[in-house]
């Protein structure tokens, strides 16, 4: 009988630093460390799972041990690298803190600490998965990680460092180990095929290193699995996703293209020879959502980077292009998001079944409804909107026009008015090709002549014309008491754009025109008036020389002759009361005359508690 099979995962363990494959920074590091004689008492190794973590920690703990050392080569011959290779050492003590995670596991750690190593350099601790101690046996570990005895180190190795305490991270030199590279993955299983004389072709060791995630030891165990299937023929990809209920690319490529067409009659028969094979419907549709991924891939990146990014041959990258032209780039991504979804529907549902029919009817149908012109269709119907040109050169079908809302031609001349004639040339130069189309003038000419009554166009103003303008500058100004004041005290000298000359007769409403609170108010005025900003204002005393200028009087209507009327006799009571009410609104219009001499804030209390002022 032959002697005992050793896996390949075990067979092809590195056995010195430069056999680790990949981790360049990594074994650079380490070998530094021991050259320069730089040991640490603690070192955390991280990352994913199949890297090298565990593998490293024994070379290095070999390295230190070696008879010959510490060397960053170990012979391998001595009693020490024999030992630590057989997983039998003495000094160098492996621990799974998966299985030895309370806290009386790490006190029996630390009364062993304490003795010296046997017949070893260093007394090595690995603990591997050391994130599954609990948290009092890591804090029973915090101070000798700190201060641990001479000749004592401390390897950590985790996959899930985040769950490692900082105070223990603190403690420790950080190592991260980074995922494999396919290449350097195939490299690797091609070296180990020709040693072991498996026959397997080099799309089968790219689909093997594509589906390990980056792991080494996963690949090997893959391609060991698979040498029982060496035969005349080399083992292909095929084979692979026969062994592990994977989808070949075929059967894929026929299931996208009745998605892509929007045929779930057709999707739903293929699905169900798929499903008869023996296949599971998380399986399939996570392969479909790596086939999606790759049509993504072809879709937006360059062909030099597809055929790296993808990992498929001519032919393959020929199909997927054949599919990219039927589907937009956000088709495809509304696609491999509802395929995770069902992914995850799948993973909790009773009747996995029934929800992967589901899924394939509902991407069929999502192909067909999720194209970019009938969703902006949509919006604007929704919105009521108009909706951008669009470039339809990528489309099979011109869009169906988009029936753009009714619009009264008194709101397009209002808006126009409020447009200033700067910004207006600049959206015309903007948009050149913005014209009234000819429906929108019929729809016009329809409606009555009082939504089409011209514009009402003010007369431009003189200059000359001081008494028009003065009127047009007091309407500007917005306080009516400033105004009030203004009419009954002031007197315009000159109004024009290059400035404002007025007089006050009291020196008390001077000063607030000058340096007080109504400077602004007259300041705004002015400038409304001309359309300017800072326009000069000067306003002074008056002076003999002045002439009087009055506001514009409004132009007066026609009297229309009123029928004669029969004056009613009037009793002597009924004009008593008549004489009181015009007393009472003398008096109040006289006070409502001088109020104007007072500020607004007096004016406002005399208001509100209904007083007057008493000389």
């Amino acid at each position: 009988m032959n002697e005992k099979y050793i896996p390949l995962y075990r067979k092809y363990r590195p056995q010195t630093l430069e056999q680790v494959v990949g981790q360049e920074h990594i074994k650079k590091a380490l070998a530094n460390a021991i050259t320069l004689n730089k040991i640490s008492h603690a070192y955390l190794f991280t990352g994913p799972r199949g890297t090298g973590k565990t593998s490293t920690a024994r070379i290095f703990a070999k390295s230190l041990n070696c008879k010959e050392g510490p060397t960053v080569n170990p012979c391998g011959v001595c009693e020490n690298c024999i030992d630590i290779t057989n997983s039998t050492p003495m000094d160098v003590i492996e621990i799974d803190a998966a299985s030895n995670r309370k806290v009386e596991d790490a006190q029996n750690i630390l009364e062993k600490v304490m003795y010296a190593p046997v017949n070893s350099r260093y007394k090595i601790y690995i603990i591997d998965e050391v994130h599954m101690l609990s948290p009092t046996a890591f804090n029973a570990l915090l101070k000798t990680l700190e201060e641990p005895p001479k000749n004592v180190i401390f390897i950590l190795a985790t996959t899930e460092v985040h769950k490692v305490l900082d105070t223990i991270k603190s403690r420790c030199q950080r190592y991260d180990f980074k995922r494999i590279t396919t290449s350097d993955i195939v490299s690797h299983l091609r070296m180990i095929s020709d040693k072991e004389g498996i026959n397997i072709t080099d799309d089968a060791l790219t689909t093997i290193a594509k589906n390990s995630a980056g792991g080494m030891r996963d690949s090997i165990a893959l391609l060991d699995q698979l040498s029982v299937l060496d035969g005349e023929d080399a083992i292909t990809t095929d084979d692979i996703n026969n062994l592990l209920g994977r989808l070949s690319f075929d059967v894929l490529n026929n299931l996208a293209e009745a998605i892509v067409n929007s045929l779930p009659n057709d999707g739903i028969l293929m699905l169900e020879k798929i499903y008869n094979c023996g296949n599971e419907p998380v399986q399939i549709l996570t392969n479909l959502l790596d086939y999606l991924k790759n049509l993504l891939i072809v879709k937006t990146c360059s062909r030099d980077s597809v055929s790296e990014l993808t990992q498929l041959n001519d032919i393959q990258l020929e199909l997927l292009e054949k599919q990219t032209k039927a589907l937009e780039t956000h088709q495809i991504v509304f696609l491999i998001n509802k395929c995770t979804e069902y992914i995850k529907e799948l993973k909790t549902t009773n009747n996995p079944r029934l929800w992967l029919e589901v899924a394939i009817i509902d991407l069929a149908n999502l192909a067909e409804n999720t194209t970019l012109i009938e969703l902006q269709s949509r919006i604007s119907k929704l919105e009521g909107g108009a909706v951008q040109s669009i470039n339809h050169q990528h489309y099979k079908t011109a869009p169906a026009p988009v029936l753009k809302p009714e619009i009264k031609h008194s709101q397009v001349v209002e808006s126009v008015k409020n447009l200033p004639k700067d910004e207006f040339e600049k959206e015309k130069s903007v948009t050149p090709d913005l014209t009234v189309s000819t429906e929108a003038v019929a729809k016009i000419k329809e409606f009555d002549n009082d939504d089409f009554s011209p514009m009402p166009v003010s007369k431009p103003i003189s200059g000359d014309d001081l008494s028009a303008l003065w009127g047009q500058l007091l309407e500007n100004i917005q306080n009516v008491p400033t105004r009030a004041l203004l009419k009954q005290w002031a007197n315009p000298i000159k109004i024009s754009a290059d400035g404002v000359t007025l007089t006050l007769k009291s020196e008390v409403l001077l000063k607030q025109f000058v340096e007080g609170s109504k400077k602004q108010t007259l300041q705004a005025a002015v400038d409304s008036l001309f359309g300017q900003k800072d326009i000069k204002i000067i306003v002074r005393l008056p002076q003999p020389d002045d002439v009087k200028v009055g506001a514009a009087p409004s132009p007066k209507s026609k009297p229309v002759p009123q029928p004669e009327k029969k004056t009613p006799e009037v009793t002597e009571a009924e004009i008593e009361t008549a004489k009181s009410e015009i007393e009472h609104k003398t008096l109040k219009s006289r006070n409502d005359i001088d109020s104007l001499l007072y500020s607004d804030t007096v004016n406002m209390v005399m208001e509100l508690f209904d007083g007057k002022i008493i000389e």
